[in-house]
C-alpha cells in the first residue's frame, strides 16, 4: 500500500524541500538552514522513504533533488513523456507531438498499448490543452505561452511515491494538474485520483507553488463546478474541456 504524506511527516518534507531548491547539499548544512540537530538530518537522510524516491547523494556526500525547484524545474523532463512550453507545443503539428510524445513514453517505460484506445485519449488529451492556450492567448496575451506542460508525468521510484498525472501546467506561482477522462458523468473515485497526487506534487515543486488538482470530463459541454473530495472539507474543479479556461480564472483572476 502506498504511504501517504501527511503532517506526521512534515520534517521529511521540509528537508526534501531545502534539497530541491538547492544545488547539492551535505547533512550539516541542510541542518543548519532548518535549524535542526545533525543527527536527526542525517537519520532521515538514510532512513526516509522519501529522500530515496525524490533525492540522491552524490560522491561527496552532497544531496541534489531528482526536480529542481526552479523556474526552470531541471529534471522534470525526465519523468514526462513530453515536456516543454506551451509556445513550442503549440506550434507542432498532431503528428510531430504524437511522435514526440511516443518516443518519450517510451523512455519514461509507459505502456503503449493502444487496446482501451490510448492513442484516441492522447490526441482528446491534446486538442482540450490546444482549445485552452487558445482561449488563453486571446484574454491574456501571448505571456502564456511561457508556461511550461508536461504530458505523461510519471514518478514511480518504488512503492512509496506514485504520481501519475495527465498533464502539469506550470503557470506563474501555481501548478495545475489535470486529469482527464473521456466521459459524461462525475465518478467520485475520479475526484479522489485527480487529488491524491498532490501531497508528492507539493514537494516537487516546493512551497512556493500551489498544486491546484483539476478533474476535466470531455465528453460532456458546458460543465464548471467544484465537488467535495471525498469525507474531507476540500473542494476540487470539475470541468468540461470547453470550460476549462474558467478554472486558470479561477486561480489567476484575469477576467476580473
Amino acid at each position: 500500500m502506498s504511504r501517504g504524506v501527511t503532517e506526521d511527516n512534515a520534517l521529511e518534507r521540509a528537508v526534501c524541500a531545502v534539497i530541491c531548491r538547492n544545488n547539492g547539499l551535505k547533512a550539516r548544512e541542510i541542518a543548519k538552514e532548518l535549524e535542526l540537530d545533525h543527527g536527526t538530518v542525517n537519520s532521515l537522510l538514510y532512513s526516509s522513504p522519501l529522500m530515496k524516491e525524490l533525492c540522491w547523494q552524490d560522491r561527496d556526500y552532497r544531496w541534489h533533488g531528482i526536480v529542481r525547484q526552479s523556474p526552470d524545474h531541471t529534471g522534470l523532463q525526465e519523468f514526462a513523456a513530453y515536456f516543454s512550453t506551451a509556445g513550442e507545443f503549440l506550434a507542432l503539428s498532431e503528428e510531430e507531438w504524437l511522435a514526440a510524445l511516443r518516443e518519450g513514453c517510451r523512455n519514461i517505460g509507459r505502456s503503449l498499448s493502444d487496446t482501451r484506445g490510448l492513442t484516441h485519449s492522447f490526441q482528446d488529451c491534446r486538442e482540450q490543452i490546444r482549445l485552452l492556450f487558445l482561449d488563453l492567448q486571446s484574454m491574456i496575451g501571448e505571456g502564456c505561452l511561457s508556461w511550461q506542460l508536461a504530458f505523461e508525468f510519471r514518478l514511480k521510484r518504488s512503492r512509496y511515491v506514485r504520481i501519475y498525472a495527465d498533464v502539469l501546467i506550470i503557470a506563474e506561482d501555481r501548478v495545475f494538474s489535470l486529469e482527464f477522462k473521456m466521459k459524461k458523468v462525475l465518478d467520485p473515485e475520479e475526484v479522489e485520483q485527480a487529488a491524491k497526487y498532490v501531497p508528492y506534487l507539493e514537494i516537487v515543486f516546493g512551497p512556493k507553488y500551489e498544486i491546484i488538482p483539476v478533474l476535466v470530463l470531455t465528453g460532456t459541454k458546458e460543465l464548471f463546478d467544484f465537488v467535495p473530495i471525498g469525507n474531507k472539507d476540500r473542494l476540487l474543479p470539475v470541468c468540461s474541456g470547453d470550460m476549462l479556461f474558467n478554472v486558470f480564472d479561477e486561480y489567476l483572476g484575469f477576467l476580473q
